[in-house]
């Protein structure tokens, strides 16, 4: 029964890494699309470049139709594969040009660089090629002229390191996963009827698998990227738009900080350490820590509660518990419009439970919303969380009585 859980559940994540892999630049180009359609009425600011750009997103759109829909994407690196990546980078960085939204096009090839170029000199030139008009789109001009050159080039080497030490860590892991995998695989046939230890093998056949790391990493750098960019993009529209140097300096110093905080979690996410609020608590710490600052940011009452006797999890096990607190939080501030929430650590002769409770609006679970691009992972999220560690999420809810997250998880002491 093992065997067969783990097998499909593999099989789900390769499934929804392909239809990631499908769908992304299909929403990168209607996401350029529609911003810049609604910033600016029309996708070019200037009239004489509306044809060229409507011109150049159906390009864009049928060579990618083309693509999903010939089965090339499933054909690995070939002559077809580089002449169809460089072409799209070519119509990104024009589309780009015209206006910088389309910087969201190019981040495409980011994500399939590995599928569509052999050799890793060539991927990492096809990345760094991505990240010109990307930080071009950031100073606020593609290409970038005047005094915008100093911070374009600041940015592309800041983009280039998050994304080599992203690429490093990655391809280190996928080593170390491989080497682990026969080993995990003789433990499981040796121990099968070992309750406890299935556990903790189920958790390491977790981080052996390829392709559950493959998009745990997508996840994260997808996150970590689109996060710290937005904030370096936000500062340095401040700096393109004014000639004062203390101004000019300050939004400097912010961008720059938001680099190095966003290069820091890049590398914790690879590396697959513990959430920075770990780093120094044991989990029962941590979470009265997140509730206290959740309420006092939100305005709403909070209350941690802790039950049975607290131990030293397993670091994974700590990390998962903590990372679905967080994201239920967030759903009842985003959603819930709730006046008191209560949240629970429960330990437990076998399991440890977190239950995140709520006085809010609720929701029909069958009646939810499909997940959108732009957001987090929500629920579902939440769930692959919990049974990437043999646990398990349930929800209760039901419209104007509130919300129950409850997470549970084998109680795996740390070694």
């Amino acid at each position: 029964m093992q065997t067969v859980r783990v097998t499909t559940a593999d099989s789900d994540l390769d499934r929804r890494q392909a239809a990631f892999q499908r769908w992304a630049p299909y929403f990168l180009l209607g996401l350029g699309t529609l911003l810049a359609l609604a910033t600016s009425g029309s996708l070019t600011p200037l009239a004489r470049d509306q044809k060229v750009g409507l011109a150049l997103v159906g390009v864009a759109l049928v060579m990618q139709l083309w693509w999903t829909w010939s089965g090339r994407m499933h054909r690995g690196p070939d002559g077809v594969s580089v002449t169809f990546y460089v072409v799209r980078w070519a119509i990104a960085c024009v589309l780009t040009a015209l206006n910088g939204f389309f910087a969201f096009y190019v981040v495409a090839g980011y994500y399939d660089a590995d599928e569509m170029i052999r050799g890793r000199k060539r991927q990492r030139l096809a990345l760094f090629a991505c990240t010109l008009p990307v930080a071009g789109a950031q100073t606020g001009h593609w290409p970038p002229h005047g005094s915008m050159w100093l911070a374009f080039v600041g940015l592309v080497i800041a983009n280039n390191v998050l994304l080599t030490v992203l690429k490093h860590f990655a391809e280190q892991q996928e080593a170390r996963s491989q080497a682990r995998a026969d080993t995990i695989a003789e433990l499981e046939q040796a121990h099968k009827d070992n309750a406890a230890l299935q556990a903790q093998l189920l958790v390491q056949a977790r981080e052996a698998g390829i392709a559950d790391e493959r998009r745990r990493l997508a996840a994260e750098i997808h996150d970590t990227i689109a996060q710290g960019l937005t904030g370096i993009i936000a500062q340095l529209q401040v700096v393109a738009n004014t000639a004062d140097p203390a101004v000019i300096h300050d939004h400097v110093g912010r961008a720059s900080e938001l680099a190095r905080h966003s290069l820091g979690e890049a590398r914790r996410s690879v590396q697959n350490l513990a959430p920075a609020g770990l780093s120094h608590d044991g989990l029962p710490e941590a979470l009265r820590k997140l509730v206290g600052q959740w309420s006092e940011r939100t305005g709403v009452p909070a209350e941690f509660t802790l039950t049975g006797t607290a131990q030293h999890l397993h670091g994974e096990f700590s990390a998962t518990l903590l990372r679905i607190t967080q994201e239920a939080l967030a759903n009842v501030s985003k959603h819930a419009a709730a006046t008191r929430v209560g949240v629970t650590l429960s330990f437990m002769d076998d399991e440890v439970t977190v239950d995140i409770r709520d006085d809010g609006k609720g929701f029909d679970p069958l009646a939810l919303p499909a997940r959108s691009g732009t957001g987090g992972f929500g629920l579902e999220g939440m769930r692959a969380r919990a049974e990437r560690i043999a646990g398990s999420l349930t929800v209760e809810a039901e419209p104007g009585f509130g919300t129950a997250v409850s997470a549970h998880v084998p109680l795996v002491l740390h070694a």
